[in-house]
């Protein structure tokens, strides 16, 4: 009876996000897991609805970018720049790297762009800084922007259709099953997760109705795992990790405070 009462609260919730997509939004400030009810703004003149953009500066500049480390096991297919500091280029390991004669960059037979480390040939190394220090203030920007609904699930999100906003967890969020984000190019999501993201293996975020992966946030202060297969979409500011397994895809930038692990994934930049 309970999990019956769990489910069909979910699908309600669902029903009023998409309710709210259509109408254009409705009055209202921040929420909690009982009704999302957050003032979206109303679109017009393709305006987007929800918060606005989170600043990535040079952060922006890499699909993935961390300070302690960086993995592949081959092979993964990376699109864009690879960024890691300040840590040498010998803590990026598993893409068989040829440094550029320039010296300012390597290449991978694995990666779609260039990879940058502290150690290499000016001016990398204070690009590198300055991209950090634009991701850690990326990052907080995103963690203190006012939520419009708080707790919503009690952290699990799983089957949910959400509209653009802020959300807030003071928990971890788990998405064992298929969440959808619905809106329009322009709309803006920030999710602000006060433990760990876990994206169940096999499980897809969806962008529906012309959401860019590149107006998603997922603001995280700790660790962060996709499981086996799974589909992530959207920009992850980790305090900590980034762990990818086996099989699974992205479209988005991983910029994690530590380190970032592949294994023989598909990560494309927006």
């Amino acid at each position: 009876m309970r999990e019956s009462k769990a489910w069909s609260m979910r699908f309600v919730l669902s029903l009023l996000a998409v309710f709210m997509i259509a109408g254009g939004g409705c009055g209202g400030g921040g929420g909690s897991d009982g009704g999302l009810n957050a003032g979206l703004g109303t679109g017009a003149g393709g305006l987007g609805r929800g918060p606005a953009m989170v600043n990535l500066g040079m952060a922006g500049d890499y699909v993935i970018l961390a300070k302690s480390a960086s993995s592949s096991v081959p092979t993964s297919v990376v699109t864009g720049n690879i960024g890691l500091s300040p840590s040498a280029a010998s803590f990026i390991t598993g893409y068989s790297l040829v440094v550029d004669g320039s010296g300012t960059f390597a290449t991978s037979a694995q990666v779609n762009g260039h990879i940058f480390a502290a150690d290499y040939t000016v001016p990398t190394p204070a690009n590198l800084t300055t991209a950090v220090l634009n991701m850690e203030a990326a990052y907080t920007d995103a963690a203190g922007r006012a939520p419009d609904y708080t707790e919503l699930g009690a952290g699990n999100i799983g089957g949910l259709t959400l509209p653009p906003a802020v959300y807030k967890w003071g928990t971890g969020v788990l998405i064992p099953t298929d969440v959808t984000l619905a809106g329009g190019p322009n709309d803006v999501w920030i999710f602000q997760i006060a433990q760990n993201l876990t994206l169940s293996s096999a499980t897809r975020i969806i962008l529906l109705g012309g959401v860019k992966s590149e107006n998603v946030f997922w603001q995280v202060f700790g660790a962060v795992e996709l499981g086996t297969t799974s589909h992530f979409e959207g920009v992850i500011l980790s305090q900590t990790s980034i762990v990818v397994n086996t099989g699974a895809s992205a479209n988005g930038r991983f910029l994690a405070q530590t380190a970032v692990t592949l294994d023989s994934n598909i990560v494309t930049q927006p």
